[in-house]
């Protein structure tokens, strides 16, 4: 059973979709401590409904983001997590972090990686004119939502599309990937090679095939 830290800072969708599939056996571990940056977010209410300890480390007073880092490294490590999630974490993670955890951290982005990083990337990918966007589940490196891709899901895009209307569809989506992404780690399936993650024992299966528009249209 592995000891899951998870960051956060807005409404905790992510984590409440993890703490439901920890409950339900899908996960081999549990959640052993949420900290979020900002004391509004709602996902300290979840985490707290389910009595795990939670922490509130505010950016804001802290002169850099190495000591603010330091401040999540010395929660996590103290709380003995095997595995990090970010789960709308809005902070970028610094080296020094990042080195403590090696291989341990992982994130999910509204998108699919590499094409649309960053913020408001939903709107983007409807302005683009995309057939397709989806959620990607990574590992984190020094980079901006670069990191080596786990598990990625696939929606369609219409071009009257609304901002919400797509978030919905992805976020449908993020809810199933990500806790299947952190039972992978924990049954040890996952190893990186360069920019590869290779998972133990998966099936190659040719005939997946998506189109949008239909072929039949």
């Amino acid at each position: 059973m592995i000891r899951i830290g998870v960051l956060v800072s807005g409404s905790g969708s992510n984590l409440q979709s993890i703490l439901d599939a920890c409950e339900r056996g899908e996960i081999d571990g549990r959640v052993a401590v949420v900290i979020s940056n900002t004391s509004e977010a709602f996902a300290l209410k979840r985490a707290r409904q389910k009595s795990i300890p939670t922490f509130v480390v505010p950016h804001s007073e802290y002169p850099d983001r190495e000591r603010f880092d330091r401040e999540l490294v010395r929660i996590l490590k103290e709380h003995q997590v095997d595995l990090i999630a970010l789960a709308g974490f809005m902070r970028v993670l610094t080296q020094g972090f990042l080195l403590e955890f090696p291989g341990r951290i992982i994130n999910i982005h509204p998108a699919l990686l590499p094409s649309f990083p960053g913020l408001g990337v939903r709107q983007k990918a409807i302005d683009h004119g995309v057939r397709f966007s989806g959620c990607t589940v990574h590992f984190v490196d020094a980079g901006v939502d670069t990191g080596p891709i786990i598990i990625q899901a696939v929606v369609p895009v219409y071009p009257d599309d609304t901002e919400e209307e797509l978030k919905n569809r992805i976020l449908a989506l993020e809810h199933k990937i990500y806790p299947k992404a952190i039972q992978l780690f924990a049954q040890g399936r996952l190893s990186i090679s360069g920019r590869k993650v290779f998972i133990q024992g998966l099936k190659k299966d040719d005939s997946l095939c998506l189109v949008n528009p239909p072929l039949d249209i």
